[in-house]
């Protein structure tokens, strides 16, 4: 057998190439940016042909800097950003126009019509989610109606739509030449399109969309050993590797995590913050403003649900003091400008650059810094714009604990932003529960692997990959209780100044 798993990650912001030995330990990876796209005030735009030949390259030099052939990969998975939205011809692999990336709220008016014409509760019946501009169902919508031409190539079967798992498989595969559309239920589940008790696409959700069945990717198992198909492309593999499991990244973090028992939760911190709970074989509705999602479903055994968190704006919000205000030179900076004073001193920043997430779901909403007097500096702000990303998880945990009447012992956390030591502790001090770090914090592409890896016998069960879960670090909460409520009291003030800045018809 092949000594190796290999994971596609192709996030918001980069895709890379991992690669992962029996143990679940980083072999290697290759990792390169991607272009971002804001032509308009809340648009976000990738370039579809430019996140497969960046993913295509990292593959190479991911298995040329391990110094293994692609005959070594036993399984490649591939995990992504979820509910980014692209459409291309399947004759050409032509993009029709820029993918439309999750954080895009010019899908406003769409979600808002689905709600005031009766629809909202359907959706949320049959899809688990909220009608909101986070998801993909109005995103295609909006395409089908200001792409020209785009409506009538889809209705004749020359366009096709996928989340970037489909639309890097496809390309993977064969492409024109026979690359297959597919995708998988956790992926699907983000659509507002599929029945999360069938597992299928809706007729009566397509519908109300006005999106022809024929534009989607047939839905698959996420680990599964013929599903996907092989890579068939003179690049980037030269060989036929299986591509065996396919995850959106938040539940391939979940994955990676071994978040495999009801009741455990994980918390991923990058562009976003996405905080999910496994609930079982059970799809637990939300009534306090989270979203019920597939966290997995390995080969013919039951879906596993989870209820979900998903905040717009944490780790962008550092890239925001880096890029756009130039307030810090590099994302590290952050933890260094932070820790010049004690606190924020009564500074809130609310990062709604993309209107509000879970548990708000507001549109409406945009970014906002209050509390400021000339007292305050740039540390401040730094050190507010950490505690933004610890009071949107703390919003998201108190929401889950009322609908699963679950409280957290400890939380597990992973991704870019936990390398933050400063954010940890103050995640660890707003929460009042221990914050853990395993030692491999890049769990998105391990959980991938591990579900490409379960399909061909890689790894023998969940169990076996519960063995290889180590913690690297603990945080233990330091605020008193008083002070902690104080805070949090502070911050829901904050976030009520940002409602109702923009007009949503």
């Amino acid at each position: 057998m092949a000594d190796f798993v290999g994971a596609v990650d192709q996030g918001t912001t980069s895709s890379r190439f991992m690669i992962f030995d029996h143990d679940g330990n980083e072999v290697a990876k290759h990792q390169l940016e991607h272009t971002q796209y804001l032509p308009r005030p809340g648009w976000v735009e990738h370039d579809p042909v430019e996140i497969w030949e960046r993913t295509n390259v990292a593959i190479q030099n991911a298995i040329r800097s391990a110094g293994i052939s692609a005959s070594d990969l036993a399984a490649i998975g591939i995990t992504n950003q979820r509910e980014t939205t692209v459409v291309w011809d399947p004759r050409t692999g032509q993009p029709y126009g820029n993918a439309i990336v999750w954080q895009d709220t010019r899908t406003d008016r769409i979600a808002s019509a689905l709600e005031r014409d009766g629809h909202g509760d359907l959706i949320r019946r049959r899809a688990g989610l909220p009608p909101a501009t986070y998801f993909s169902g109005g995103k295609i919508k909006w395409m089908l109606e200001n792409v020209d031409g785009l409506r009538e190539a889809a209705e004749q079967g020359n366009a096709v739509f996928g989340t970037t798992d489909s639309w890097v498989l496809w390309n993977l595969t064969g492409g024109p030449n026979g690359g297959i559309h597919a995708t998988d239920v956790t992926n699907a589940s983000r659509t507002m399109l599929m029945d999360l008790e069938t597992l299928d696409w809706d007729d009566e959700l397509l519908e109300i969309f006005g999106i022809p069945r024929a534009m989607l990717p047939t839905i698959h198992p996420s680990s599964h050993p013929e599903a996907f198909g092989v890579t068939r492309t003179t690049r980037p593999t030269r060989t036929e590797v299986p591509i065996a499991g396919v995850l959106g990244d938040q539940q391939a973090a979940t994955v990676g995590q071994v978040c495999f028992a009801v009741g455990e939760a994980k918390n991923t911190y990058g562009t976003g913050n996405f905080l999910l709970l496994n609930t079982g074989t059970e799809a637990v509705r939300s009534e306090h403003g989270l979203i019920t999602t597939v966290a997995y479903k390995f080969g013919d055994a039951p879906a596993v649900y989870a209820l979900e968190g998903s905040i717009a704006v944490t780790g962008a919000a550092v890239q925001w003091l880096r890029d756009q205000m130039h307030v810090i030179t590099d994302a590290a900076e952050s933890e260094r400008l932070a820790k010049t004073v004690e606190g924020s001193d009564g500074i809130y920043f609310v990062p709604a650059f993309s209107g509000l997430f879970a548990p708000y779901w507001r549109s409406d909403a945009r970014g906002a810094i209050v509390g400021l007097s000339r007292f305050h500096t740039n540390g401040h702000l730094a050190r507010a714009t950490l505690e933004s990303i610890c009071y949107q998880s703390r919003d998201v945990v108190d929401a889950m604990e009322q609908d699963s009447g679950v409280h957290l012992d400890v939380l597990k956390v992973d991704g870019g932003v936990t390398a933050n030591d400063l954010c940890m502790q103050t995640q660890a001090d707003v929460l009042g529960v221990p914050v853990s770090r395993p030692v491999v914090a890049e769990t998105t592409a391990l959980g991938a692997a591990y579900a490409a890896g379960l399909a061909v016998g890689f790894w023998r069960d969940t169990d076996e990959l519960r063995e290889h879960w180590h913690e690297s670090r603990r945080w233990e909460p330091q605020w008193s209780q008083e002070r902690r409520e104080a805070g949090h009291a502070g911050w829901q003030k904050a976030v009520e100044r940002t409602l109702n800045w923009v007009e949503v018809d």
